[in-house]
């Protein structure tokens, strides 16, 4: 029986694999069947920094489904920081696709810089909008890859620059062969901490005007988590920012607060005048500590 069992959990494992590699090649060809709605390649580019943006009415859905934006307004201005609450389902999301102009709007407008994001070219918005995400997404290819994305024009230099001001540079220097050293796919060679801060770095190799931070909903140990708070205060540095929050301590950088309720706007305003005012939702919040509306 011992010598059947090894062969028997090495097919088991093998099958398994198999599952695995079928199933990111099913969302691979999904991904490359995707085609956003508007793909203006000869628009105006983007040319002023940080980025101002506006959403004016917008409501959205997908397809002929409910709308899952519902007569949005906000304001942020030129190097200002936005944060944004809400459930899940509430329309966090949503709002990301739609300011990278994967969809059109059913009604109501969003610019950026006073120009309607529709006018803009598809490149430079991509080029000037970055997103850190709670799920860091890295590839089995060398470190250098998976921070310039394949960009052969960024040198070495400024990789390895950015990775010792983003307090990495311990941890580069464990790496057997540097920049060439291959990540396992999944990050799973990372602990979650290095892996958020090489989502960092990735960020400020492009220098976008407009950040959009997806909060890791998870707590760290302090020291991982005082060099988040070095990088994210790096990363706000003369840039426009949301915030998706899922802790309230986090918003202490905010300077407007948008509240999300199934895709309507539940509250917005000044952050510090809302946190004064005992008849606002998020005084309330703070109040009570309520984070599972974060959630």
């Amino acid at each position: 029986l011992n010598l059947l069992e090894e062969p028997f959990w090495a097919m088991t494992h093998e099958i398994e694999s198999f599952q695995t590699i079928g199933a990111c090649v099913e969302r691979l060809t999904e991904f490359k069947q995707f085609q956003p709605e508007s793909k203006n390649e000869t628009g105006k580019v983007i040319d002023s920094y940080p980025l101002a943006l506006s959403f004016k009415d917008v409501t959205f859905s997908y397809n002929d489904e409910d709308s899952v934006i519902k007569r949005l307004s906000l304001d942020l201005k030129a190097g200002s920081v936005l944060g944004l609450l809400g459930r899940t389902g509430s329309g966090k999301t949503t709002i990301q696709r739609l300011i990278f102009n994967l969809y059109n709007v059913n009604e109501g407008s969003i610019k950026i810089n006073g120009e309607n994001i529709r006018e803009i070219q598809m490149e430079s918005l991509r080029q000037n909008i970055a997103i850190v995400t709670q799920d860091v997404q890295l590839f089995r290819t060398s470190i250098r890859e998976n921070l310039t994305f394949f960009d052969r024009s960024i040198p070495d230099e400024k990789i390895i620059a950015t990775l010792e001001d983003l307090k990495l540079g311990d941890w580069f220097r464990t790496l057997p062969n540097g920049l060439d050293s291959e990540l396992e796919t999944g990050s799973r060679s990372l602990s979650a901490g290095e892996a958020q801060l090489l989502a960092f770095t990735r960020v400020f190799l492009r220098n976008p005007g407009l950040v959009i931070l997806d909060e890791a909903s998870s707590r760290l140990d302090p020291a991982t988590e005082q060099k988040l708070e070095h990088a994210i205060n790096k990363l706000l540095k003369g840039r426009t920012a949301i915030i998706i929050a899922h802790r309230l301590d986090t918003l202490h950088r905010a300077d407007d607060v948008l509240i999300l309720d199934n895709g309507s706007v539940l509250e917005y305003g000044n952050r510090k005048e809302l946190a004064s005012n005992p008849s606002s939702r998020f005084y309330q919040l703070l109040q009570t500590g309520l984070e599972e509306v974060l959630a």
